[in-house]
């Protein structure tokens, strides 16, 4: 398809497609997640619940959240799907399907035409698949066979990898991709990438950034304290340590040694594996599990922030050492990777390429004055908003009500 896709601009989401009033009938939404904190896996990405948390007074959201367990030998002949458990959101539902793809798309709509035997009841005005190369395929399909408007989110991460790894499955994608009323994504680049895999959209589309609580802008300190990355040690090698490693010891080496601090939890074998990562390293320090107060402190004592990230859907913590007062360095087609073209105190870095990021944090301490002077001035502009809590949830509003505002709620057949 070509042409140019609708946007809601970035000053905020036209007037009809603000939330309704008081006294109005809620649209039903449900949402279909494999990323939501439920009774059986309590420890997924929060970031969809917290969406639904700031729209909730405007929307009856439901949710079916997912989880993929391998097949069992009795599913052979029994059913692929274990019995749904409540919880405050809607039903967490486990489903089977094998790994690394097998069957990726026949299981999806497999369980797509589940999804519509549990709605057909009370059928929702609205159905929304929360990344489009998963649960994507299984709510275009139960909005087929109910004849309902749908909408995705796109994530960068795994919808690339994914995009990338089935071409075989380019024209389903795509016409799910088409189909959507409405496409959320959480970055820019994410959605150039399915773009140029699976042609332009000529519907609406929505930039939506992930939402965080570290959204009061703190005023830059000065001077730093040397660079912090943050990030639970448990994932330090998609967090890319050993290349900041590398990256210090060449400043290091260079005469230009800077204090690094690393922030977050782990157990006993992951400090001592990231230590040993960065033994050798002048001016370490692992400071461990923080509040969120605190965290938004340490952040704010640093020169600037630096995590080059093999992968990053969206990046929240990029978000969050801005608003703490930290340039950051980040990686690039990747995170926030968009949101920050050509604002000199977001700095993209190949993430594979130590003295790219070693030259990175050298201008993060020799520029730290002009940086934290630009980003002083950024956190109180109309460019920053669109990153705090109302603004996305007015956004993310908006963007709902116009997906099932498209022939009143129903699609014909």
């Amino acid at each position: 398809m070509t042409g140019p896709a609708p946007r809601i601009p970035e000053g905020g989401p036209p007037e009809e497609h603000l939330p309704r009033l008081a006294g109005a009938r809620a649209l039903s939404v449900m949402h279909v997640s494999a990323d939501f904190p439920d009774p059986i896996d309590a420890a997924k990405t929060p970031v969809i619940r917290t969406l639904l948390e700031l729209t909730r007074d405007g929307f009856d959201h439901q949710v079916i959240s997912l989880n993929r367990r391998a097949p069992r030998l009795q599913d052979v002949v029994a059913s692929d799907r274990d019995q749904p458990m409540p919880f405050e959101w809607g039903d967490a539902q486990v489903y089977r399907a094998p790994a690394c793809g097998l069957f990726h798309a026949a299981m999806l709509r497999r369980l797509g035409r589940h999804l519509a035997d549990l709605l057909a009841p009370a059928c929702p005005d609205l159905i929304v698949g929360h990344k489009l190369t998963v649960e994507g395929l299984a709510v275009a399909e139960a909005a087929r066979i109910l004849h309902l408007p749908y909408a995705i989110t796109i994530q960068g991460n795994t919808d690339a990898k994914i995009l990338a790894a089935r071409p075989d499955l380019a024209l389903r994608f795509a016409s799910v991709f088409h189909g959507a009323q409405v496409v959320f994504s959480f970055a820019p680049w994410a959605l150039n990438q399915v773009e140029k895999r699976l042609g332009q959209r000529t519907g609406s589309t929505v930039l939506l950034p992930c939402p965080t609580d570290l959204d009061t802008p703190i005023a830059p300190v000065m001077p730093g304290a040397g660079m912090v990355s943050a990030f639970h040690l448990r994932h330090m090698r998609n967090k890319n340590l050993s290349t900041t490693a590398s990256a210090l010891r060449l400043l290091h080496k260079q005469g230009q040694a800077v204090p690094f601090t690393l922030l977050g939890g782990g157990n006993d074998a992951e400090r001592a594996r990231c230590r040993a990562q960065l033994r050798g390293i002048p001016g370490v320090s692992l400071a461990g599990t923080l509040s969120r107060e605190d965290m938004a402190r340490a952040l704010n004592r640093g020169t600037g922030f630096v995590l080059p990230s093999h992968r990053e859907s969206f990046g929240l913590v990029f978000i969050e050492a801005l608003f703490a007062g930290l340039p950051v360095v980040y990686p690039e087609n990747r995170a926030v990777s968009g949101w920050f073209d050509d604002l000199p105190f977001a700095i993209p870095v190949d993430p594979d390429d130590p003295k790219a990021l070693a030259a990175a944090m050298r201008r993060l301490v020799l520029e730290e004055s002009s940086l934290k002077q630009a980003l002083a001035k950024w956190q109180h502009s109309q460019h920053a908003l669109q990153f705090t809590r109302p603004h996305i949830a007015e956004r993310f509003s908006a963007g709902l009500e116009l997906a099932a505002s498209v022939t009143g709620g129903k699609v014909e057949a």
